[in-house]
């Protein structure tokens, strides 16, 4: 069948079943847009491209299917940029389609030429330029087999203009032609057998859980696993979900601001079951006094991360939820080997005895924990749907109070802590499950930097709720800023009133609502949930001096957790604090312990 380059991509991409893609057009790719008026796959006109690519992002986090995004290869290709880098961290499949100058001027300087397959190369798991229109069918199948098998993540496409306008017989690609590609899924045999045994016979063990179940959809196995060998469960931030937080064998999420039974268990535990989890710095805070006394069982479809931050006592390269099962296999209906009630009795007196601590005085002002809560409680009085956050405090509330009962129902970026990621990728989750509830809890300073995406929310009528937890101010860094910088806030103040959110809503022809009085709260949801054909925002006004914990500090060891701010100004010597995140004392950087100091390696 005869056809031009630009129209094989968009028949490719149909042909890989794309329903609807993220891009922006310009110079280079303008030829792939004009057939796209007769293609059956539904376009969304992002107003940045680094938008568009958190959209195919958030598409891909909620559906588990790859996630498409489409720009030219310049500035729009640079604009993609960290969209493909925090799908790079967080292994989310998504393809970007980029429209390059014609083959003759490449390497000439020519306008808006960028290498973007050169730019790209460390933040994707493959890219191509293609110079052949016969190689497009082909090259567009491989993009997308290698971004969802596997270790997931992006692949670029690199397509000149001279490319895109050819004409040529087209001819669908049959067969695969990646030699080398063959990712392990199934777990060495003996491997599994040993991982088998050490979990009957731990006395203190935990299964810690990463990402890489979530996206193998392993959770089913998980939790057999769990129950069976009556392991205690901690999930990572990208996680969450991936265990019902109402289980009694889910402890919470491990790490910085991770819940103190969670991060304490791991701690003291005398075997770590990795499943698709990586050893970040956030989780073990300083690597060699994390969890010194623990065997490691590492499970990873990535033998890269095996043995990268922790040495492992038995590596198992595969795919999470087949190895899980291969586990379940192993152990032949046997149950756990060993008396784990000590263990357990420990873990429940630790969870009375260390609880999440919020409070909310009656007269305000308003606390961050208390709105993000009670849009929790209400999103799962309604059976549950999709939260997608930005990065910073309201982040953490968001994976603290919030209950994930289902796997895709928590969307953030974990690894590479993109501020911007909200707006863009919440319009992206709820392309994907328009049948769902998707609600958008963003930092201030965080949505200012997408913001401009509500006008794409609206335009293609994307209903979803977004929440501004707005203090003002860029919260994380005023909290370490007051924490280890003696107090000396530098250039975080945004203000309340720029923009006024509830006018900006108006601007964007959505419905907009402020709540700045606890009482309230409830109302405002009220109103908010209530409108269900329209993206809405709500300016949840918020108390400043709020901060996170628990805590541990960066670069100090997980034994060294924060509960509260009493807690940390009793530490480094200040006057007791007022409450759950007040400030108390003036404490000097000089005043801080060694061992709760920032590390080295902090940034």
């Amino acid at each position: 069948m005869e056809m031009t380059g630009a129209k094989a991509v968009l028949k490719a991409l149909e042909n890989e079943g794309v329903e609807v893609m993220f891009g922006h057009p310009g110079g280079a790719i303008l030829p792939a847009y004009d057939p796209m008026i007769d293609s059956s796959i539904r376009h969304m006109l992002a107003r940045h491209e680094q938008g568009a690519g958190h959209m195919a992002e958030g598409y891909a986090h909620a559906t588990g299917r790859v996630g498409v995004c489409m720009a030219t290869s310049g500035p729009g290709g640079t604009n993609l940029v960290t969209a493909l880098a925090d799908a790079y961290m967080d292994s989310i499949p998504v393809v970007a389609i980029t429209g390059q100058v014609p083959t003759g001027a490449v390497g000439g300087d020519a306008f808006q030429e960028a290498d973007i397959t050169g730019i790209t190369m460390p933040i994707t798991k493959h890219n191509e330029m293609v110079t052949d229109p016969h190689r497009i069918a082909g090259a567009i199948r491989e993009a997308f087999h290698i971004a969802s098998t596997g270790r997931p993540g992006p692949v670029l496409v690199d397509l000149p203009k001279d490319v895109l306008n050819a004409t040529f017989d087209y001819e669908p690609a049959e067969r695969l032609q990646l030699p080398g590609y063959k990712p392990t899924t199934r777990g060495h045999s003996k491997m599994v057998r040993e991982a088998a045994r050490l979990m009957r016979s731990a006395e203190r063990p935990v299964l810690y859980v990463g990402g890489g179940i979530v996206k193998a959809g392993g959770h089913e196995a998980l939790r057999e696993l769990s129950e069976r060998l009556e392991i205690p469960v901690v999930t990572t931030l990208m996680a969450r979900g991936a265990m019902p937080d109402s289980h009694p064998n889910h402890l919470g999420m491990p790490g910085m601001h991770g819940h103190w039974t969670a991060v304490t268990a791991m701690q003291k535990s005398d075997l770590l079951v990795a499943l698709g989890s990586r050893f970040d710095d956030r989780v073990t805070g300083r690597l060699d006094a994390f969890a010194p006394d623990a065997r490691i069982v590492h499970v990873d479809i990535d033998p890269a991360e095996i043995g990268k931050n922790r040495m492992v006592d038995v590596p198992i390269v595969g795919d999470c939820r087949v190895v899980a099962e291969q586990l379940l296999e192993a152990l032949d209906g046997e149950r756990a080997g060993v008396d784990r009630g000590p263990w357990w009795e420990t873990l429940r007196t630790w969870q009375t005895q260390h609880p999440l601590r919020r409070e909310q005085p009656e007269e305000g002002p308003l606390k961050p924990q208390t709105a993000i809560a009670a849009i929790g409680e209400r999103l799962n009085a309604e059976g549950g749907g999709v939260v997608v956050t930005g990065v910073g405090q309201h982040q953490m509330w968001a994976a603290q109070l919030i209950d994930y009962e289902q796997p895709r129902s928590w969307i953030n970026s974990g690894g590479l802590g993109t501020m911007g990621f909200c707006v863009p990728a919440a319009i992206g989750a709820k392309a994907g499950r328009p049948g769902d509830r998707v609600v958008a809890i963003d930092g201030d300073g965080s949505f200012q930097m997408t913001l401009q995406e509500l006008a794409t929310a609206k335009t293609e009528n994307i209903p979803v709720v977004f929440c501004v937890i707005n203090n003002g101010s860029l919260g994380m860094v005023r909290q370490w800023q007051e924490l280890f910088y003696d107090e000396r806030f530098s250039q975080i103040d945004l203000g309340f009133e720029v923009p006024d959110l509830t006018k900006l809503a108006d601007a964007f022809g959505c419905p907009g609502f402020r709540c700045d009085d606890p009482a309230d709260v409830a109302a405002t949801l009220d109103k908010a949930f209530a409108v269900t054909d329209s993206p809405i925002i709500v300016d949840f006004r918020c108390d400043i001096t709020e901060k996170v914990f628990p805590m541990v500090p960066a670069g100090a060891s997980n034994d060294d957790i924060i509960e509260s701010a009493e807690q940390w100004y009793a530490q480094v010597g200040g006057g007791p604090a007022g409450g759950a995140g007040e400030p108390g004392g003036e404490p000097t950087r000089s005043e801080i312990p060694e061992h709760l100091r920032e590390g080295e390696n902090v940034v």
